[in-house]
C-alpha cells in the first residue's frame, strides 16, 4: 500500500547509510533469532528516489509552464529540505506461489473477484516488499502546517509521496536484477518476463491484508508499524508484492466493480508499459549472459 497522508510517526531505522559517492543500495540481512533470515533490508542514497521538480508538479496536476515563481521557490526549498531530511529504506522477502495465496488471502476480505487472484498464481516468483522515506519529512509537514506555512508544507509532502513511489520502483527493479542472476532460486525465468507490484488498498487486494504481509515480511526491521487501521507509520511508505511473470499474466481489463472508486487508474500506464518493459529486460538478460 502506499500512503499520502501527513502524521508524526514513532518508529525510526537505525540501518547505517550509504556512502554518497555509491548509487547501488546497500544490503543488510543480518541473521538472529528475531529477525527472519530470508529478508533482504536496503538502504538507498537518497538521490535514488529524490524527484524532479517537474514531475512533482506534474504530479500534482499543475499544468508546465503555468507555475508561479513563488511556487517554483517553495518547491526547491521543499526538496532540498527532503534530501536532508530522508532516510530511504527497503525490505524484501521471496515467497512461493502457495505461501503468497496464505498471505492474500488473509482475513477472507478480499473482494470476491479481483486481478491479482488471477496474476499470482501465474508467477514464476514473488517477493513481499516494503518501503519507506523515514519519519523526519512528515514530522516536518506536519510542524509547517502547525506554523501555518502551508505552500511549503504541501509541497515538501507532494514530494515525500513522489519519492516514496520512486522508491518502490527502485526496490522493485533491484529484487528484478536479483532474479536474473544465474544463482537466483527462480527456475529458468523467460526472456520476456517483466515484474510489476501490488498493494493492499488497490485492486480488491482488502486493506487489512498488510497484516499477513507484515507478520511474514517484518518491516519494523526499517522503522515501519502497522496501525490498528492497517495504514502505516511512516506514512509516506508502499508496501506489497512483487510479482515475476509474463506480460500476459499482468494483464486485465478495470471493468471490476472496485475500478468505478479508483481514483488514479494507474493500472492502465503500467499495463500499457509492459512491452517496454519485457524488452527491457530481455535487454538486461542478453548483457548478462
Amino acid at each position: 500500500m502506499k500512503q499520502n497522508l501527513a502524521q508524526k510517526p514513532e518508529a525510526k531505522s537505525q540501518e547505517p547509510k550509504p556512502s554518497a559517492r555509491n548509487p547501488k543500495p546497500v544490503v543488510r540481512n543480518p541473521k538472529t533469532k528475531t529477525q527472519n533470515p530470508k529478508s533482504v533490508l536496503l538502504r538507498f542514497p537518497v538521490r535514488s528516489c529524490l524527484p524532479e521538480a517537474d514531475a512533482v508538479l506534474r504530479e500534482q496536476g499543475i499544468p508546465e509552464g503555468r507555475v508561479d515563481r513563488r511556487i517554483v521557490e517553495a518547491l526547491a526549498e521543499a526538496l532540498d529540505l527532503f534530501a536532508g531530511l530522508a532516510e530511504p529504506a527497503g525490505i524484501t522477502a521471496d515467497v512461493s506461489v502457495d505461501e503468497f495465496g496464505r498471505i492474500f488471502r488473509g482475513a477472507g476480505r478480499n473482494a470476491p473477484d479481483n486481478p491479482l487472484a488471477n496474476i499470482y498464481p501465474k508467477a514464476r516468483g514473488l517477493a513481499l516488499f516494503a518501503v519507506t522515506v523515514g519519519p523526519k519529512p512528515e514530522k516536518l509537514v506536519a510542524r509547517l502546517f502547525e506554523e501555518g506555512k502551508f505552500e511549503l508544507g504541501y509541497l515538501l509532502d507532494a514530494v515525500a509521496s513522489s519519492a516514496a513511489d520512486r522508491l518502490a520502483e527502485q526496490v522493485q527493479n533491484t529484487w528484478a536484477l536479483s532474479v536474473l542472476n544465474p544463482k537466483s532460486k527462480i527456475q529458468n525465468p523467460k526472456p520476456r518476463d517483466v515484474v510489476l507490484r501490488y498493494s493492499p488498498g488497490y485492486c480488491g487486494w482488502d486493506l487489512t491484508g498488510q497484516r499477513a504481509l507484515f507478520r511474514r515480511l517484518g518491516p519494523a526491521r526499517i522503522g515501519i508499524r502497522l496501525r490498528r487501521s492497517c495504514l502505516m507509520e511512516p506514512l509516506k511508505s508502499v508496501s506489497g508484492v512483487i510479482v515475476l511473470a509474463a506480460p500476459e499474466a499482468h494483464r486485465f481489463r478495470n471493468d471490476f466493480p472496485f475500478c468505478s472508486t479508483c481514483a488514479t487508474k494507474s493500472c492502465r500506464a503500467r499495463i500499457a508499459g509492459l512491452t517496454k518493459r519485457g524488452e527491457k529486460a530481455t535487454k538486461t538478460r542478453r548483457a548478462r549472459e
